[in-house]
């Protein structure tokens, strides 16, 4: 027993201390290094850059598209180095159909809004070959990374009808898909794939999450507002009205409402009997006023109050919603919520951001007070990356009836903003009158005094309302203040930027996805 102890401890030795890997180093890895570790976590150890595996070997750790497993290897989603031609879980379930001549095993559907009639565009659909980490709660900086989480054996993103098609997936029983963008996800298992024939999703399965229990959901706060209910528009997209509370509520979307004294107030209470909160909101300068409050909430949205009420916005919070945003958070402010853009122009003193304002800040602005219905709104192709997905898109849904064109409702598009500098954000769209071109919407990413790699959160403006239609009553206990109707064009406009906001920071994920092209040969052939 002694002599096989001391042989253990001779060759761990041999391989070095955990600080000070020699042997081990070496690629291959000498065979005395591959059984001189306990996988309890005891003695003998395994040296820097190589874990310990269930029987007790050790094995050099990497990462998914790094170099250190060497020529003719390749890494494990759990960073295991293993010999090219090795699969590893779901990809050995994926057969070889260009063997047998036949189609590629592939999986087809269309993502949907929570409401299962507005498809989405941009929404990423993998097949995960390794366990999902848990979403982090709150503003996290979540820039887009080269791979998702979960080890994506396949992966796409959904076009501008809000189709996928994924193809050389896993056949066989129980198989894993993903539906996510940012903190929405849903995990789904389908029952059973057959090889080499295409399986059609149903629209019921390939849907975001309308509550907690089909999958994750950003946690939002909504400030309400007596000019505008974008509240309303929110459970137009189909959220649970049992996911909906305020602040202290285990629901994912909570109420707020300003309740100061210049007449902003929106709605600000439940209507009884309602599946989710009830009672009155809490009041909005407890979510404002500190970062604190912000950070637990990944999305904030402010609808617009009919006027900037500095009186509820102090310095302090000004400065908590900067500090938010360059945390990560997801802000969407709108009409007279450019205070918090451009500072008070209506007494107060309250200074926006430097960054944000000033001759050199993000936009100019007029904020005279033009009302307008004609002529429609016009999508910006050029300086926004997204302009032509989204100007399909929204022919697609019916937004647009002619493409890059938004119509607008009786008496609610605005013009508050005078111009953006395109170099600091992308202007997604402007209403042209009289030849010049008036920014209607646009977003910029945070801290925007960093290089574009450095940041993590994002703010978008828009001087679109969705409050037009004539049975919305902002100010009535939700959801008494919200439309019955269909989603209008601006709806429709403002719910691309609502699920896009939700997104990570930087180019779409999928761009530096790599595909699989060459299915790994398989049992299944």
């Amino acid at each position: 027993m002694r002599k096989a102890l001391l042989a253990v401890l001779v060759a761990a030795a041999a391989c070095g201390s955990n600080s000070q890997p020699s042997l081990c180093d070496q690629d291959p890895v000498p065979v005395e290094c591959n059984a001189v570790c306990d996988p309890g976590g005891g003695q003998p150890i395994c040296p820097t850059g190589y874990h310990c595996t269930p029987s007790g070997h050790c094995d050099a750790e990497c990462t998914a598209g790094g170099t250190e497993c060497g020529a003719g290897r390749h890494c494990t989603p759990d960073g295991r180095c293993i010999d090219d031609g090795q699969c590893v879980g779901l990809e050995c379930q994926v057969a070889n159909c260009a063997a047998m001549s036949m189609p590629p095993t592939t999986l087809t559907g269309t993502v949907y809004a929570p409401n299962g009639t507005l498809p989405l565009y941009g929404i990423d659909v993998y097949i995960p070959n390794a366990a999902l980490p848990a979403l982090e709660e709150g503003a996290v900086c979540d820039r887009c990374n080269a791979t998702l989480p979960g080890a994506p054996l396949v992966h796409t993103q959904t076009d501008e009808t809000g189709a996928f098609r994924l193809e050389n997936v896993p056949a066989g029983a129980n198989i894993p898909l993903v539906i996510s963008s940012g903190k929405w996800r849903r995990e789904l298992t389908i029952t059973n794939i057959p090889q080499c024939t295409t399986t059609a999703l149903p629209a019921t399965d390939t849907r975001l999450p309308k509550n907690a229990s089909e999958g994750h959901m950003p946690k939002i706060a909504i400030s309400t507002g007596s000019a505008d209910a974008l509240e309303c528009l929110v459970r137009k997209l189909g959220i649970d009205d049992a996911e909906m509370g305020t602040s202290g509520g285990a629901q994912r979307i909570h109420l707020f409402a300003d309740a100061g004294s210049g007449g902003g107030q929106g709605a600000n209470s439940f209507q009884g009997g309602f599946p989710g909160g009830s009672g009155a909101f809490a009041n909005s300068t407890s979510l404002w006023g500190t970062v604190d409050s912000l950070k637990n909430y990944d999305i904030v949205i402010l609808s617009c109050e009919g006027g900037q009420h500095p009186e509820t916005k102090p310095q302090a919070a000004m400065d908590a919603l900067k500090a938010y945003a360059d945390l990560g958070g997801r802000v969407f402010l709108s009409h007279w919520h450019n205070v918090w853009i451009e500072g008070s122009t209506q007494g107060g003193g309250n200074q926006a951001p430097a960054v944000w304002s000033g001759a050199n800040g993000i936009a100019t602005w007029n904020n005279n007070n033009t009302t307008f219905s004609t002529p429609p709104d016009t999508i910006d192709e050029t300086n926004n990356p997204k302009g032509p997905s989204f100007a399909d898109w929204m022919v697609n849904v019916g937004g647009s009836t002619v493409r890059t064109q938004i119509e607008i409702g009786a008496n609610t598009g605005k013009n508050t903003c005078q111009a953006v500098d395109n170099a600091k954000a992308e202007r997604w769209v402007f209403w042209n009158n009289g030849g010049q071109q008036f920014p209607q919407m646009f977003q910029f990413t945070t801290p925007n005094e960093m290089a574009a790699e450095q940041r993590c959160g994002k703010v978008v403006f828009s001087d679109m309302h969705v409050s037009g239609d004539s049975d919305s009553s902002p100010g009535t206990p939700f959801p008494g203040d919200c439309a019955a109707s269909a989603l209008t064009p601006q709806e429709k406009a403002l719910a691309f930027m609502f699920f896009d906001i939700a997104s990570c920071v930087g180019p779409p994920i999928g761009k530096a996805v790599p595909a699989a092209d060459a299915p790994l040969a398989s049992t299944l052939e």
